[in-house]
This record gives structure tokens, sequence and C-alpha cells, in this order.
């Protein structure tokens, strides 16, 4: 049967600007970094982007070499958008990135002109869409002048293949360097995609976030649960489905390693104080990371549709009280 949105789904989800400029992104926005590539199951993909999108996540995040196979969650998605989603695509935030490799030669990676808008071309032709509304440079490039890597953004918001320009991984002298040249260029900017979570501090500690509330840059939290340690599957060890368990099969990065018993004992005391807040250890990481305006929203990843609805539920439940919140910094950074 054709797909027919839900037509409640804008009742529970809130949106927030992202930095200075009229784009509201949902607290939470769908990333496809994982799940979505070569070897996934399309019906269940349907089914994730779908179910998001029936409960107001509105964002739906990619990149070139989001698979595995390069380039397979974007043709993936571009299925989802004809066969369901096209009727809404003006409800619908498509961001997408180009920085890490995704073909053979000199002109496949990095943040040359050449590479930014080849890659922007052959993203949308994956998608099967005119544009996106989001394009990031996916990570700074020491080999690239940040100028030219900043105009070839800017060129593809002028040439109406995007939106808004973005950049992602980018620290805060670099942040605000681009900043600078994209405002010159009078090219809408609007945020910057970083790496998040309680066990993960460094956009406070390089002083990114407070620059970015202050200066009018949005700030969108990827990996907010660690890449799953911030969750209830580790509290009892390593189970045989999980991605540390799987390694470099499980397309993630987790390695036994870093599940140290110092670590197991963060993670459980870490999930004392979720229950007592009535959550479980999933979704107060989200929280924390959505706990006060300077976050504009949270990616998160899922392999079933019921983890997009747990997800959910932090909706309304993002106050912490100094007590936690001091418990839990005293917890994840000692």
């Amino acid at each position: 049967m054709p797909y027919t949105a839900d037509d409640r789904r804008y009742q529970t989800m809130l949106y927030r600007r992202s930095g200075n400029s009229g784009l509201k992104l949902p607290l939470v926005s769908l990333g496809m970094w994982h799940n979505f590539g070569t070897y996934e199951n399309f019906g269940n993909m349907r089914k994730l982007c779908l179910t998001a999108f029936d409960h107001g996540i509105t964002h739906f995040d990619l990149a070139n070499n989001y698979g595995p196979e390069r380039g397979s969650a974007e043709e993936n998605f571009g299925r989802i958008l004809a066969g369901d989603l096209k009727p809404y695509r003006d409800e619908l935030i498509i961001s997408t990135k180009a920085g890490y490799i995704m073909w053979d030669g000199p002109y496949g990676d990095g943040g040359s002109r050449k590479y930014l808008l080849s890659s922007l071309d052959q993203s949308l032709k994956r998608m099967g869409i005119p544009y996106v509304d989001i394009f990031y440079h996916h990570r700074m490039d020491p080999n690239t002048p940040l100028e030219e890597s900043m105009m070839a953004l800017d060129t593809a918001v002028k040439s109406g293949k995007a939106l808004y320009a973005g950049i992602s991984n980018y620290d805060r002298e670099h942040t605000a360097q681009a900043m600078k040249i994209l405002k010159e260029l009078r090219c809408p900017f609007v945020i910057n995609q970083s790496r998040y979570s309680i066990f993960d501090r460094h956009i406070e500690f390089d002083g990114l976030k407070h620059f970015a509330a202050e200066n009018g840059c949005g700030i969108i939290a990827f990996s907010p649960l660690a890449q799953g340690l911030l969750t209830d599957r580790y509290l009892n060890g390593i189970p045989a489905d999980s991605r540390i368990a799987k390694g470099s099969k499980g397309g993630g990065f987790l390695k036994p390693e870093q599940l140290t018993d110092t670590r197991m004992k963060q993670i459980r005391m870490l999930h004392e104080i979720a229950e007592s807040r009535g959550q479980t250890l999933a979704q107060m990481a989200l929280s924390w990371v959505m706990r006060d305006e300077e976050i504009t929203s949270v990616l998160i990843g899922a392999s079933k549709a019921q983890q997009i609805l747990d997800n959910l539920a932090i909706i309304g439940h993002l106050d912490f009280t100094d007590e936690e919140l001091q418990a839990i910094d005293e917890i994840s950074l000692s």
C-alpha cells in the first residue's frame, strides 16, 4: 500500500533553530552511518525511515561514503525517498557530506573544490534529487586552503544544489575561521556536526560548544552513545552480536580493550543514575547531550524501529538536577 505519513507526526517532537538561522531541526535526527548499506535489509531501512518521519524526525543525515559500500546509504535512501517520502520532500531536511576518501586517485578525498563539488553531484544523482538541504565539508583538510573548501560550499549553495552550508569535525579555531569566510561570502552557514557524549567532552574542553552558541552556529552531536558504550548492552560483559565482538566485520570502531574495568564501573554507575531518573542509560545519555540550548539536535543510529521510539522518549525529559550533573561529571571525568 502507498505510504501516508501519520497526521500526528508533529504533535510531540520539539524543534530548535540551528544557530541564528531560520532553519529548525528536530531534537532527534536520524543518522545513516550504519544500517543503511549494501548488505542491510531494505525493508528494515524503509521501516526505520518511515517510523522516524511518522514521529516528527524530519532530518535524515548522510554522507557520500556511508554504507558499506561507499555511496550505498545514499542510494538506499534515494529509493525510500522515491517510493514513499517524495510527496513530503518539503518537510524533510536531507544532509550529506564529502571529505573522507570516496574514490581512487588524487581527487576523491580531502577538501579541494574539485572533490567537494564532484562528490555533491554524485550524491544528488544517487539520491535522485536536485538539491540537499545541508552540504557539509566532512573534516578539516590540512592540505587544502580553508578558503578553497569554503568557497566550494558557497558554490554548492549558490548553484542551488544545497540550501545551507555546514562543516563537520571542525575544532573551535577552524570553525571560527570557516564562519568568517562564509559570512564574507554571504553564504548561509548553519551548523557544525561534532562528536559529543558523556564520555567525549572535546567540544567542551576546546571551547567549541560555548563558542558556537555565542556566535550563532548550530551544533548537531553524533556518537552520543559512545558507539554503544552508553547503553545497557555492555552492563554484563560483551554480547556475541555486539560491535566489539564482531570487530571490523561489525563496521564500527569499538575494540575490546576499550571496555576496561574502569569503563565498566563508570557504565554501571551511570546506569544507576539513569534508573533513578526513570530512564535507560541510552535515554539519559541522549537527554544529557540535549540538556541545554547549545546543542541543536542529536543524531541517533538505529537497527530496529523500536530503538527510535525508545530514543524519542527523551522528549520532555531533558532536565537534570545539579546533583545529577555533578555525579555524572564525577563518574565520567574521573
